[in-house]
Order: structure tokens, then C-alpha cells, then sequence
């Protein structure tokens, strides 16, 4: 089954982040919690999630990139 994986909420002042580092690549295996990457605000660096246990099949964003708030980040395949 394929999961479409969103930006979560993970502020509350804000729904904008850009980009700072993927912890995955395309074909990596992900759990439930597994960090999926870096994102930086103004005030805070997060890591993200993933809130699916799966094989990740693609990234739509690259390092640098502007990033909103319940934006498909990635899609992953679980079995």
C-alpha cells in the first residue's frame, strides 16, 4: 500500500520551514518514529518522523527547499 507522507505540524507560530537535510534516500526501509529529516524555522531545528513503517519510494523536495505545513514531503510503500 502506498502512504502519501505530509509535512506535519510541528510549530506553532508557524507553517513555513525550509529544508535542512533528508536522513533517508529512495529504497531505504523506515519505522514508525524514524527520523525522516531536518527542517529549520526561524527559531528551531526538528527532526521529522515518519509516521509509517515502510520502503521509501520518493522524495519531492531537495536540501534548501521552502516547505509548508501538510505539503506531501515523501511517499513510502508499506507491505
Amino acid at each position: 500500500m502506498k502512504h502519501m507522507i505530509k509535512m506535519p505540524r510541528v510549530a506553532e507560530t508557524t507553517d513555513e520551514f525550509y529544508l535542512v537535510s533528508w536522513n533517508v534516500q529512495v529504497g531505504d526501509h523506515v519505522e514508525i518514529g524514524d527520523s525522516l529529516m531536518e527542517v529549520e524555522t526561524d527559531k528551531a531545528t526538528v527532526q521529522i518522523p515518519s509516521p509509517v513503517s515502510g520502503k521509501i519510494v520518493e522524495l519531492f523536495f531537495k536540501e534548501g527547499d521552502e516547505i509548508n505545513t501538510g505539503t506531501h514531503i515523501a511517499s513510502c510503500e508499506s507491505e
